[in-house]
């Protein structure tokens, strides 16, 4: 016979079980917040279906005493380890193991950069880490070891002034660094095979003087680049010609929100995974601009403006292109917005507190 305190125990598992199992149609996905001046990763489990964030970890960087200028991070493409750029000395990537069932993250190791990076970026490959050092007018490239550990750079390779982004193209071909200083995209020839970069001068895009291009994304299709400009705030759409890695100017907008006066200092920019919606942020004004992306020709069209955390240097979209998670520099929070799938318009949904300067989110499904 069975007793009814045991029948009531394991319902009382069951229910908790249930709980804690993924819900149906949504993989575990996680949100990494990089903290520049606390020196960690906030780790939050992330509900797909509500939108809600958790907090199950703050990751401290490792052999770190003083803080650097910002925190990128890049996860490779497997999603099992995660990387952050240190910018104070020694100059080095910290690389983390993410845990498949928790999003967790373990330290592997630490490998030297070679200049105090603003942006870092994995190839398609997972085997070589890009990096671009803002002060230094530089980009490099490190060998990314089995263990998930960078080794010393194997290629470093002078620019034109403030290189400020540096990202693979989706075959892997090409790699462009932005040079904000210098009004310039750089364009290189990659050899996935050798993990080596040539510079091809006739790749090279020159932007308005005084714009600052800055970060710049692929269309998930690969026939369009949306470039965003930090000194004058503008967007600018080209088509590009994954054959010869050639840009061409369609379209250029603003991302200022309507009757702002103040100085541009626009920031980072992302578009939902199925290609439709496209979103920037303005840390003058502190806000987040969204745009509807016409599919035919990749050119984008304003739905609006909305107020955010103060400072908002990183943002994120998550895997299901359903929400944006937006972090403020000055605010040490984070905000995340539903994104309507009609619309495009964001909705405020619920704010964390993070870390200290806080400036960049990467999301991560894990099976």
């Amino acid at each position: 016979m069975i007793r009814s305190g045991t029948i009531m125990a394991a319902t009382f598992v069951l229910a908790a079980a249930a709980t804690l199992a993924p819900r149906a149609g949504y993989a575990e996905t996680y949100a990494y917040v990089g903290n520049a001046d606390s020196n960690d990763i906030s780790v939050f489990k992330f509900d797909a279906a509500s939108g809600e964030m958790t907090l199950v970890q703050t990751a401290a960087f490792v052999g770190v005493e003083k803080p650097g200028a910002s925190t990128p991070l890049a996860v490779s493409p497997d999603k099992r380890v995660l990387i952050a750029g240190v910018r104070s000395q020694p100059f080095q990537a910290e690389s983390f193991a993410i845990d498949a069932k928790t999003g967790q993250l373990t330290h592997l190791g630490n490998g030297p950069l070679a200049d105090s990076m603003a942006n870092i970026a994995f190839d398609r490959t997972g085997k070589v880490l890009f990096s671009a050092s803002y002060g230094g007018n530089k980009v490099a490239a490190n060998p990314v070891q089995a263990n998930g550990v960078v080794a010393a750079p194997s290629q470093v390779i002078p620019t034109g002034l403030n290189a400020h982004a540096v990202l693979p193209s989706p075959d892997n071909r090409f790699v462009f660094a932005t040079n904000l200083g210098s009004d310039q995209v750089l364009g290189f020839a990659f050899d996935a095979a050798t993990g080596t970069l040539t510079a091809k001068d006739a790749l090279t895009v020159k932007t308005p003087e005084k714009s600052g291009p800055r970060h710049f994304i692929f269309h998930p299709n690969g026939k369009f680049i949306y470039l965003l400009h930090e000194l004058n705030a503008d967007l600018a759409v080209y088509a590009y010609d994954a054959d010869k890695g050639t840009w061409t100017e369609q379209q250029r907008v603003t991302t200022l929100p309507p009757g702002f006066t103040g100085k541009p200092w626009a920031a980072d920019l992302h578009a939902t995974p199925d290609g439709t919606f496209l979103y920037t942020s303005e840390r003058g004004s502190n806000t987040l601009a969204a745009f509807k992306i016409e599919a035919a020709s990749g050119r984008v069209s304003l739905i609006g403006s909305v107020p955010t955390e103060t400072q908002p240097r990183g943002f994120a979209i998550d895997p299901t292109g359903r929400y944006l998670a937006a972090v403020g520099e000055v605010s040490n929070g984070m905000t995340v917005y539903k994104i309507d799938p009609a619309s495009g318009a964001l909705e405020k949904v619920k704010s964390y507190a993070v870390g200290k300067k806080p400036n960049w989110v990467e999301f991560v499904s894990l099976p």
